[in-house]
């Protein structure tokens, strides 16, 4: 009995820890990308989208096109793309692209990149 606090305490240290890096998505290894400059120039009707570190690849059953409009599944929800969200220039990297942020809990696109769905 007197191991099981010790114990738990470093087990809950370590995960603490672990949880914490694992939040920290841009660590420098684009900075030297080629790609990098215009990632920073993709902006919404919402705003900047930030960078490549700040977006997530989308796969293709994650995300469907239906007259005009897009869905993108995030977080376990099938969100509806805002038409003001979609980056209508060409997409050098031909993958999915979603930068997202959260209102009262739930997903909501700030950004949206469709690929080439290849």
């Amino acid at each position: 009995m007197r191991l099981a606090r010790p114990c738990a305490a470093v087990l809950l240290a370590l995960t603490a820890l672990l949880a914490t890096s694992a939040l920290a998505r841009d660590d420098g290894r684009y900075a030297n990308s080629p790609l990098k400059p215009w990632f920073e120039s993709l902006h919404s009707e919402y705003g900047q989208c930030c960078s490549d570190a700040d977006g997530y690849v989308v796969a293709d059953v994650d995300w469907e096109s239906d007259k005009g409009r897009y869905r993108v599944h995030l977080d376990d929800e099938w969100v509806v793309v805002p038409d003001g969200a979609v980056i209508t220039e060409p997409n050098k990297i031909g993958r999915t692209m979603v930068w997202k942020h959260y209102i009262d809990g739930h997903p909501r696109v700030r950004c949206f990149m469709p690929g080439s769905m290849t």
